[in-house]
Formats: C-alpha cells, structure tokens, sequence
C-alpha cells in the first residue's frame, strides 16, 4: 500500500503510484455510482486530476485510499447532481454489472446481488460499495461520508437486511418503508468480504 510521501518521493512519482493501485478499484466504485462505464471513466479522471492538484496538501489524518476513494465518492455524486446527466438514460445491462464486479463470479446470484446493490437508497448503497467492494473498515467510511461510526454501522445492517430479503424473494418496494436507519429486525448476514 501507498503511504509514503516524503523529501525522497517525487510528486509525479508518487501520482503513477497511486493511478497504478488505485485506478481499478475507483472505476468499480464509480461504475456502481453512476451505473455508466463511460461516466465512470470521466469520473475517475476527474478524481485523479483532483488528487494531483491536491496532492501537496495531503494531510496524514486518513490514508491515502481513504483520500482518494472520498474524492471519488464526490465526484461522483457532483455528477449525479448535474442537470445534463439528469436528462439522459443510465439504464445498465447486465453485461456492464459484469465489468463493474469484475471480482465475483459471472453466476445469477452475483448478477442478482449487484442489481439490488444498484437499486438501493444512496445512504445505504454507499456504505455497501465502500465496504465490500474496497474493502474498507466503518471508521474510513464514516470519514468519507462524515457521519458516526455508529451511523454506518446502522446503515451496513439495514442495508444488508434489505438486501438479503430482496435476495430471498422479497420486495424492492418494501425499501420505501424503511426511510429511517434503525436496523431493527436486521442481524449480521451471509455476505461476507472476501480475504
């Protein structure tokens, strides 16, 4: 991992290193945000021109993927905001939930699993993508989020009881009955991460 910045690590350098480690895993989280490949990639050119700028004001308090991948997440949702993007269609094929979840096997389970992720409330959805899908703990979402430790926590049970209900056969319209973030009723679930 990349943490070093110092007298002996060039700028330019230490940018190639980050866009080597981090590139993929930033496009999967903005493929799952904008639900379009070539948004993503717009995305995740913004992100990276974003961190070059700002790479000199890096601070130590959160590592460097933590900085970035809260980069990401905002340019991603200032894209989301954008009335152009608004008035055209994002629909996803199953063959770009593919790509995006390049990580899980190409069955209907995992195709089933990344549509409900698709299809759920940003709140919950965001901490289901950081958690999972780049493997971070609830204390680097909460920083990128800025909220409680405590609040992601509730929303990963909630979202992860939602999903496994819809998984098992329930319905997606079942998720407007829940706009608050209690995680009532919701215990740990089957989905894991994978080492």
């Amino acid at each position: 991992m990349i943490a070093e910045k110092g007298p002996s690590c060039n700028t330019e350098d230490l940018f190639d290193r980050l866009v080597l480690e981090y590139q993929m895993p930033l496009k999967r989280l903005c493929f799952m945000y904008l639900r379009d490949m070539s948004l993503a990639e717009d995305a995740v050119q913004e992100t990276f021109l974003k961190v070059y700028k700002s790479l000199r004001q890096f601070r130590d308090d959160c590592s460097m993927k933590t900085w970035i991948m809260k980069i990401g997440v905002n340019t991603c949702k200032d894209m989301l905001r954008s009335a152009w993007l608004r008035r055209h269609d994002r629909s996803i094929t199953p063959e770009d939930l593919q790509i995006a979840a390049e990580d899980n096997s190409r069955n209907e389970e995992a195709e089933a699993l990344g549509q409900a992720i698709l299809k759920l409330p940003v709140r919950y959805k965001d901490v289901i993508l950081l958690y999972y899908y780049q493997n971070m703990n609830q204390e680097e979402i909460a920083g990128i989020l800025h909220t409680s430790v405590s609040t992601v926590s509730r929303r990963l049970n909630h979202a992860q009881g939602l999903l496994r209900d819809v998984l098992k056969g329930g319905q997606e319209d079942e998720w407007n009955r829940y706009p608050s973030e209690s995680s009532s009723g919701c215990g740990t679930s089957h989905l894991s991460r994978e080492a």
